[in-house]
């Protein structure tokens, strides 16, 4: 395997790219320290700071960092809120030594940093894995979470979802797809993530730099957090109503949750669900498409922003 020095990294180069975004956007990565088991790492806005917004949680998927998922919408929301963009566990600087590895314990401690930063009414978007942390942080704390926003996420997955997608992928294990530790595998997972199929054209040496330097960390404990849903464990999908407004946005085309599930959770989440459905883009409508969903993100989170 070909080894790149630091310098010529595009991953590093990219990182330090996406960093400089964030603090332009007027963010500052922090680190809190939860409970006597467990820290987090979160972009926010500089607690000096007293003019406040609305405050708006962004919670990124299974895979790279916060940093590499939402880019684009810290700069179109930061205007317009207190951004703050957390490090679920066992990504990036977070992490616990408790034992407890279920998405559940990863809505808990989204909902103990909220109570650190004494955001008294926030609102939630998580897409993907992060959809899943949404849902129950919405439930969790009813009182506090204004609107929520559901991304790509299958939050009402069966038990045979999970076979599904392994059958589409080829593969036999979840881990395999979505902690690739080959440049096959992570051309796999690109190819279902994303609708233009580009990841033929990218080289192994440059797949891999990916692997080792955004799938290699923690592994053995996200293989833990895969292992540790609750959903997806049984043939109910085990979710109710929410209280609050949601949105749902889905790419027509995603393969790792394929638009039948959105339709399904717009059912199962309640009365006050809408469904905006993307043309051309699959699972990271957000990256695919920023214009289109920063557009349906906005307009959603301003529409009376006292709700």
């Amino acid at each position: 395997m070909l080894n790149i020095p630091p310098f010529l990294s595009f991953v590093t180069l990219y990182e330090t790219y996406l960093r400089r975004c964030f603090t332009n956007a007027g963010l500052l990565l922090q680190t809190l320290k939860l409970d006597d088991e467990t820290t987090i790492q979160f972009w926010g806005p500089n607690p000096g700071e007293t003019a406040r917004k609305p405050p708006v949680m962004l919670i990124h998927g299974f895979g790279p960092v916060g940093i590499w998922q939402w880019r684009k919408q810290v700069q179109c929301l930061t205007p317009h809120f207190d951004v703050y963009v957390p490090d679920l566990i066992f990504f990036g600087g977070s992490t616990t030594t408790c034992a407890e590895r279920t998405e559940v314990f990863q809505a808990a401690s989204v909902a103990k940093l909220a109570d650190k930063l004494n955001l008294d009414r926030f609102h939630v978007v998580g897409t993907s894995y992060g959809g899943f942390v949404a849902y129950h942080v919405a439930q969790m704390r009813p009182e506090r979470v204004g609107k929520v926003v559901i991304a790509s996420s299958g939050a009402n997955m069966r038990k045979g979802d999970n076979e599904q997608l392994l059958g589409r992928a080829k593969l036999e294990k979840i881990e395999d797809l979505m902690l690739p530790e080959t440049a096959a595998n992570l051309r796999t997972l690109m190819d279902l993530a994303v609708y233009k199929r580009v990841a033929h054209v990218v080289p192994d040496f440059v797949l891999n730099e990916f692997i080792n330097r955004l799938y290699s960390e923690n592994r053995k404990e996200k293989i833990d957090l895969l292992k540790g849903l609750t959903l997806g464990r049984e043939d109910d999908p085990g979710i109710y109503a929410l209280q609050q407004e949601v949105l749902l946005i889905w790419g027509d085309h995603d393969q790792l949750f394929p638009l039948r599930m959105a339709t399904e959770l717009k059912e199962l989440l309640g009365k006050k669900v809408k469904l905006e459905v993307m043309k051309n883009t699959a699972h990271v409508p957000q990256i695919e498409d920023p214009l289109r969903f920063n557009s349906i993100l906005k307009d959603f989170l301003c529409d009376d922003e006292s709700s």
